[in-house]
């Protein structure tokens, strides 16, 4: 038997390829990031009876990126990947002006809730530039950080990549934002309480999704057809081109 029957026979499809389910999941993508970032205008109290941590309401929802990001880059690659990552961000700043520019806007004097739209996106300008910081950095690392696990493991234990990229880009995604959102804002013991509650929560969903994250991995490689190895991607997240050479398994 050839060394080419013991690698996986999945590869990059051609460019004429069209995706069943890659337009849901991004569309999912960008709705959760941009609830998110609405619900980050709110501080919350988790009341775990020994320790009652701050988290910023993003958290709830926001973690679901990331799992959308590692759908993404195991199935489909880092490239398209990173087209997602960018439209996110692009559909994020279109929601922050709009909701900037209508909080500008003269309010009506018998309006039900007078001052508290204004009240409320006051704040939106800076939760985006933590957003937008603390999502390129993370998103871009779990993705890099999956697609070359991806390649180490030979495809193999998918759990491994899936939680370590999580525990890297979640890393870096909760200390940038919750640093350019709250410094300042919050009591310095008050904000590194919300960063350590916040990271181990995020990675905490992680781990209890992986079984959900397997089915739906499997189902979309079968769906779709396609299993994407990055062994010829360009990593730089400045470039959306994809690259069009099968990308076989290890």
């Amino acid at each position: 038997m050839s060394s080419a029957q013991h690698q996986p026979t999945s590869a990059q499809p051609a460019p004429e390829h069209r995706f069943r389910y890659f337009d849901l999941i991004l569309g999912l993508f960008a709705v959760v990031l941009i609830i998110s970032n609405i619900a980050s205008t709110k501080t919350a109290t988790a009341n775990l009876g020994f320790w009652k941590p701050a988290f910023d309401g993003g958290t709830i929802l926001f973690p679901l990126t990331y799992i959308f990001g590692d759908l993404l880059t195991e199935v489909y690659g880092y490239a398209r990947s990173r087209r997602v990552i960018w439209f996110g961000l692009a559909m994020n700043l279109l929601a922050t002006l709009t909701f900037a520019f209508v909080a500008a806007l003269p309010e009506s004097a018998d309006s039900p809730t007078r001052g508290a739209f204004g009240t409320v996106f006051a704040f939106a300008p800076r939760i985006l530039l933590a957003s937008t910081a603390a999502f390129f950095v993370g998103e871009f690392l779990n993705s890099y950080v999956l697609a070359r696990l991806k390649i180490a493991t030979a495809g193999k234990h998918l759990w491994t990549r899936t939680i370590g990229s999580t525990l890297v880009g979640q890393g870096a995604d909760t200390l940038v934002f919750s640093l350019v959102a709250f410094l300042g804002v919050l009591p310095t013991d008050v904000l590194w309480g919300l960063i350590l509650f916040n990271y181990l929560y995020k990675v905490a969903l992680e781990v209890i999704l992986t079984p959900v994250t397997y089915a739906v991995v499997n189902f979309l490689k079968r769906a779709e057809g396609v299993d994407v190895y990055d062994r010829h991607t360009d990593f730089n997240p400045f470039k959306l081109s994809v690259d069009s050479r099968n990308q076989p398994g290890a």
